[in-house]
């Protein structure tokens, strides 16, 4: 009997959703897994052992003893090696197949780049919907990874979180959808942490800036002594998988910090 082996194109998709869903979430009657898995023309089952075996070759599983199933294959190393080495492309090309499967988006976007649109706006548009898509995962996996709690006061509400780049979006391109660069934020603390007036140190301890000090102590604020001031040293809360890179926080420290 022939195998039904995955293609490319279906693994692009099994690891997008690998990244979206906490590892508990990894079961048979989650409504997306059931939907993907259909429009896949495959089992619930048979994802749920493809995101399994992924999860077998995250670093951060391995070292809590994570095993996955025996029929891991080549491919599966392959396709999770290459998003290793090239978050903006994979993370992007996996968005836009997931959206196609799922029929968010049409696979040609002929309306979007119109013939009599000129060169220069079909390119803008085009790099428009892009970093849209891209955006879309950054974000539902940096939530998911921080099991949609803000990393500093543990805000529950999805409203009211946003998925933080470390590194900034503008200047560091090749780092926008690396779940390592990501941090799940309260909007207020994002703000604070995108202008420098929070860090954290070597030991993931919350950082608070010479502006918010004095304001709280010359002012007596107690929103800045709720928001910040009575988290200063509290230790980030670290996910599961895809911890952030110790580096992209020295570099935040040392050269966006306003300490």
């Amino acid at each position: 009997m022939t195998k039904n082996l995955w293609t490319r194109d279906e693994l692009l998709i099994a690891l997008n959703l690998y990244y979206k869903f906490p590892y508990g979430q990894f079961h048979t009657n989650n409504p997306v897994i059931i939907e993907v898995a259909e429009k896949l023309q495959r089992t619930p089952s048979a994802l749920v052992m493809k995101l399994c075996n992924f999860g077998s070759l995250d670093p951060r599983h391995q070292l809590r003893g994570v095993q996955g199933l025996k029929g891991i294959s080549k491919a599966d190393r392959q396709i999770w090696q290459e998003f290793e080495d090239n978050w903006t492309e994979l993370a992007l090309e996996s968005e836009e197949k997931l959206q196609v499967l799922l029929g968010v988006i049409n696979e040609q976007q002929e309306d979007f780049t119109r013939h009599d649109f000129s060169e220069n706006i079909k390119t803008e548009n085009e790099a428009i919907r892009k970093v849209r898509i891209g955006q879309n995962f950054f974000r539902k996996t940096i939530l998911a990874l921080y099991n949609y709690r803000c990393c500093i006061t543990g805000n529950p509400i999805p409203l009211l979180l946003t998925a933080s780049h470390i590194l900034p979006w503008s200047q560091f391109p090749e780092q926008r959808l690396n779940p390592h660069n990501g941090l799940c934020l309260a909007r207020t603390h994002d703000t604070a942490f995108d202008r420098g007036l929070i860090s954290f140190d070597e030991d993931l301890r919350l950082i608070i800036g010479h502006e918010i000090e004095k304001k709280a102590q010359d002012q007596g604020s107690e929103t800045l002594e709720l928001n910040f001031i009575n988290y200063r040293g509290k230790t980030l809360n670290v996910p599961d998988r895809f911890s952030p890179d110790l580096d992209f926080l020295n570099y935040h420290r040392y050269h966006i910090f306003q300490g």
